[in-house]
């Protein structure tokens, strides 16, 4: 069982940024495709992006791609979410996740692990 915390969220203005973290539970860390999700009021759980275990490659949904930089610690068990020029859409709990020697999906369905998130509100 790997459990995962994420932490970073909170209030930041429009064109600002903020750096999500997540710490994982495993001695195996380096084996763990990680990836960020979030999910707006209303809305379902949709993907960030990700970073896989063996390439070590970093792949975004095209929303956010030139302004969210996915990047991994494996002697600290930790993946980070760097977050710039933040818009309002932006705006959700996002939610950190794990999958075993994955294939960096972006179903949510693949991934075997979940944090309990973290809130990142952008006012305008």
């Amino acid at each position: 069982q790997v459990q995962l915390v994420e932490s970073g969220g909170g209030l930041v203005q429009a064109g600002g940024s903020l750096k999500l973290s997540c710490a994982a539970s495993t001695r195996t860390f380096s084996e763990y495709t990680m990836a960020w999700f979030r999910q707006a009021p209303g809305k379902e759980r949709d993907f960030v992006g990700a970073i896989n275990w063996w390439s070590g490659e970093d792949t975004y949904v095209d929303s956010v791609k030139g302004r969210f930089t996915i990047s991994r610690d494996n002697a600290k068990n930790a993946v980070y979410l760097q977050m710039n020029n933040l818009k309002p859409e932006d705006t959700a709990v996002y939610y950190c996740a794990a999958e075993l020697r994955g294939r960096a999906t972006m179903d949510l369905v693949d991934y075997d692990y979940w944090g309990q998130g973290t809130q990142v509100t952008v006012s305008s």
